[in-house]
């Protein structure tokens, strides 16, 4: 298959690039700098686009089989400003509005669109269970999540099958909010944030990927797809699985308010519950290779 990747060189993306790749797989991959549209090293061909001014080039789109489209400003990279909070609208929105855009307008347009989201997309929900058929919440990344998967609409309306992956906390040393608690854990520094008992809906990188590579090949399937294990986690018991899988303390603790003062309004992520589970995933006979918390943690550490 033929398939383009935006956010190919992010935790997620450069996962799925590599696995792709080794399947045998045509990969391309949207990017920004000049030098690496064409042919690359890897065997990958560039792309040209801008979100930010809504370009892309629409003529090495064409023919592809399906887009991944993943690029967005990370959400735990940077205090919330309001400047911050605004790229992390507009990098989601505008990129997301630049390809279903383009792909509508295709001669040739993609059987499938995997447009990525996230749980953030139900706002906190407590220690309640939520699966896809929940309403969106109403905080500032709930909103985001809302416009960010409207914004994929003229890809649907032009007949491309559209899927939603809203994915949770992604456990990998590699990167991600999960690769910046690693090395605290390896000292025996890490601990509970907040009361520790607020869920986090967590999935191993592998099962992300996985996953990923699963709603490309189900034609059945569109929509909004959880993309957690199957068992979501308090922050309490996954900081008991760091410690048990490494050997190390975790009597630290982060008290909330030290965190509202440290983080801001990023706070409410960290202190916040998501209890959301994979439901139309295992319907449809998704396996997860690391289903349990143990299982995830060890999969992060090893990769």
């Amino acid at each position: 298959m033929r398939i383009a990747v935006t956010g190919s060189t992010g935790l997620i993306g450069s996962a799925l690039v590599r696995s792709l790749l080794a399947d045998g797989h045509e990969v391309r991959r949207l990017v920004r700098r000049r030098s690496r549209t064409g042919v690359q090293p890897d065997g990958t061909i560039g792309i040209g686009w801008n979100p930010h001014l809504m370009q892309v080039d629409s003529a090495g789109l064409e023919g592809v089989d399906a887009v991944v489209h993943l690029a967005g400003a990370g959400v735990a990279d940077r205090r919330w400003t309001a400047s911050y909070r605004q790229e992390i609208r507009d990098s989601r929105v505008l990129g997301t509005e630049t390809v279903a855009g383009a792909l509508a307008r295709l001669k040739q347009p993609p059987r499938v669109l995997v447009s990525a989201s996230a749980v953030g997309y139900y706002g906190q929900t407590g220690d309640r269970v939520i699966d896809e058929d929940a309403p969106a919440g109403d905080d500032f990344l709930a909103r985001v999540c809302v416009e960010w998967e409207e914004a994929a609409r003229p890809a649907a309306d032009a007949g491309i099958r559209v899927v939603h992956p809203r994915t949770g906390l992604v456990l990998s040393a590699a990167g991600g909010a999960a690769g910046r608690m690693v090395p605290l854990f390896r000292l025996g520094l890490g601990g509970r944030l907040g009361s520790g008992e607020q869920f986090w809906s967590i999935i191993s990188l592998a099962d992300e990927v996985a996953a990923l590579r699963f709603l490309i090949d189900r034609k059945e399937m569109s929509g909004p797809v959880n993309l957690t294990g199957p068992r979501p986690v308090t922050n309490a018991e996954l900081t008991a699985a760091f410690g048990r899988v490494l050997g190390r303390p975790t009597v630290f603790a982060v008290p909330e308010p030290v965190l509202k003062a440290v983080l801001g309004d990023m706070a409410i992520e960290v202190v916040g519950s998501h209890r959301v589970v994979p439901d139309r995933l295992l319907a449809a006979g998704f396996r997860f290779r690391h289903p349990d918390v143990d299982a995830a943690v060890h999969a992060a550490l090893a990769g």
